[in-house]
């Protein structure tokens, strides 16, 4: 007779506070962010950190499980939307501000809050300012390790 032990292990639950090393990845293998080498990052599930869709992927997960997840575009950060593409007139910018196309400017809404808007397109007069995230409309590549459970 063998005897089989119970002891499982802990898994991550809803509001679990967690700490995990991970890396986030285009499709291509583009690094786009990473957890610093040996330095797990500690969050609450459910707080925000993350996109719920990669939360939600962690809960469930045991204490030392490394999962490699591919999410498309509908899954991760969406799809472009031709709707979030704004023309600005370009004297509401600073005369010293860089507009190069590509370049990532933080704008503030009227409710105080900052959002990206990537520079799509530059004119004498005018900027087309892309708020889709910058994700949008890519695969990526999410990678997590269940370093510790605290709760």
């Amino acid at each position: 007779m063998s005897s089989k032990s119970n002891t499982a292990l802990p898994t991550v639950a809803e509001n679990s506070e967690i700490a995990i090393t991970f890396k986030l990845e285009l499709a291509d293998g583009t690094l786009v962010e990473a957890s610093p080498e040996n330095e797990p990052f500690r969050f609450t599930i459910g707080d925000g950190t993350f996109i719920n869709t990669l939360e939600n992927l962690l809960v469930g997960l045991e204490l030392g499980t490394q999962a490699r997840l591919s999410l498309s575009p509908e899954r991760a950060f969406g799809m472009a939307d031709s709707e979030n593409f704004q023309t600005m007139q370009r004297a509401d910018f600073p005369a010293d501000m860089p507009l190069e196309i590509g370049h990532v400017i933080g704008f503030n809404t009227p409710t105080g809050e900052e959002i990206p808007g990537t520079i799509h397109d530059v004119t004498e007069n005018e900027v087309v300012v892309d708020f889709n995230h910058p994700l949008a409309g890519a695969d990526v590549v999410f990678t997590a390790k269940i370093e510790e459970i605290f709760s």
